[in-house]
């Protein structure tokens, strides 16, 4: 008994290290989604401020510079600086987690580096107008953290790589949205697809300690405000229509998105891959035209104008708002700045949702309408319906409205399942191939440079001392 217990204090030691380890990376994961979302908040003001300084005029000509200059320089810097970086970032932590649980390496899909850029220019292209969220990215961050954290642990194989990364990616969505529930369904549903017993455990224990360092600073809010309903019986109908309609639009917004990686040989794609600075700038020039077309609707992430309709039964949005949201999501996408789809998906949701709810009948209050649409697009982009719902329901305390919405989204997802593919999973296999097409460029200049260093130089034979039979011949 006596050699027994200095072994159950080494494992004691060993427990606590390994727990303060996570706990530590998970708080750090918080402050960093925390920093993120200020961060965005003052790209977004300052954005906006400028967009309203002379309201009188005409003709809005500040999206117009700022957009392509913004674009322009996000993707410079991404690619120079952070290449990894680009896009939603749950693509790339998706693939980092099929990566990591087969030993390969990872270090381009989630890193401090990357990380660092994607709070950066991620807010520099929010500062353009481009129609892009800071959700996703939180990600992507979060991975990165908890990734990184995995060094520190007592030993290697206490939790795995893959996990921490698994983990890391459900903190950032808890944290980004404040909602931990949705955090645990999206990294069941979405990231993971299987969890192991001892990852349930580090999964809840991260996501909670993350959330509640985002709640301490943040405080404890709803992220689109609390839904006002007053009555709501006429559930079926709305239900049934908004489902398929959304699963079909969002159906279509995932192939668009697929469209570079399905068809890279396309004339516009070859361009972008040979000047993707310059395409960036293009990008930038479409943006600030939809938006001035739109009437300033389709800038930023969607926040603002989703909250006001979330929280106000008296406020609708004209007929073009969906439209023009869905076109600049879209084309954000293709400029390759790092932004995610998280919030402008519901910004289209809570478009089409109050632009139609009145004139197709539905009812005089478009609040909950609004909030069916939100959930059915999202659910109907990323093919999660549970995640959807649960997102939707804890943002807006709309718990009365959970079985609504989970059967919108379910419908969302079968009409968009026939559409498209899965579009963060089919993203994850490009990022999968990126990832290795690196690794093995690196392994073969890592062998050529073994393979000079061992040959020997080349001598002159005019140079080179004779041999024993050249001297006996002489």
């Amino acid at each position: 008994m006596k050699n027994l217990n200095p072994l159950r204090g080494r494992l004691s030691t060993f427990r606590w290290r390994t727990r303060l380890t996570l706990w530590g990376a998970a708080a750090c994961a918080g402050l960093a989604v925390v920093a993120f979302t200020r961060l965005a908040d003052v790209a977004l003001r300052t954005f906006f401020d400028l967009y309203n300084y002379h309201p009188g005029l005409p003709f809005p000509w500040m999206p117009f510079v700022t957009a392509p200059v913004a674009g322009m320089a996000a993707v410079w810097l991404t690619r120079r600086f952070f290449p990894g970086g680009q896009g939603s970032g749950i693509p790339q932590v998706i693939a980092a987690t099929h990566l990591a649980a087969r030993g390969e390496s990872v270090s381009g899909l989630v890193s401090l580096r990357i990380a660092l850029g994607k709070v950066l220019v991620g807010s520099m292209a929010l500062l353009g107008g481009f129609s892009a969220g800071r959700e996703g990215p939180s990600v992507q961050v979060a991975a990165s953290i908890l990734h990184f954290a995995h060094r520190f642990l007592p030993h290697s194989r206490a939790i795995s790589p893959a996990d921490l990364i698994l983990a890391g990616g459900a903190a950032g969505i808890a944290a980004a949205f404040n909602t931990p529930l949705a955090g645990i369904v999206f990294a069941v549903e979405e990231l993971g697809k299987r969890l192991e017993a001892k990852t349930t455990g580090i999964l809840v224990g991260t996501i909670i300690l993350s959330g509640l360092v985002a709640i301490a600073i943040e405080g404890n809010y709803y992220h689109f405000g609390r839904m006002k309903i007053a009555q709501f019986n006429e559930i079926v109908g709305p239900v049934v229509f908004y489902g398929m309609a959304c699963g079909l639009l969002g159906g279509v917004f995932s192939r668009l998105l697929l469209w570079p990686q399905q068809h890279p040989n396309f004339v516009l794609w070859r361009w972008r891959t040979a000047r993707p600075v310059l395409f960036a700038g293009g990008c930038g020039l479409v943006i600030a035209l939809v938006g001035w077309l739109g009437g300033g609707l389709s800038f930023g992430s969607g926040y603002s104008v989703t909250s006001s309709l979330i929280s106000s039964d008296a406020l609708s949005a004209p007929w073009h708002a969906p439209v023009t949201r869905f076109v600049a999501t879209v084309v954000t996408y293709f400029s390759g700045i790092p932004g995610g789809i998280f919030a402008p998906c519901l910004a289209v949701g809570a478009a089409l949702g109050a632009s139609t709810s009145g004139i197709l009948g539905f009812g005089a209050d478009a609040v909950p309408i609004t909030a069916l649409c939100m959930a059915a697009f999202l659910a109907a982009v990323t093919q999660s319906p549970i995640t959807a719902a649960i997102i939707v329901m804890e943002m807006i305390d709309g718990h009365e409205m959970v079985i609504s919405l989970m059967a919108v989204t379910l419908i969302a997802k079968a009409v968009s399942g026939r559409v498209s593919p899965e579009l963060y999973q089919q993203l994850a296999l490009g990022f999968v191939a990126q990832q290795r097409a690196q690794t093995a460029a690196a392994k073969a200049r890592e062998e050529e440079q073994t393979a000079a260093l061992q040959t020997p130089p080349e001598t002159d034979p005019q140079t080179a001392p004779a041999g024993p039979e050249e001297t006996k011949s002489k």
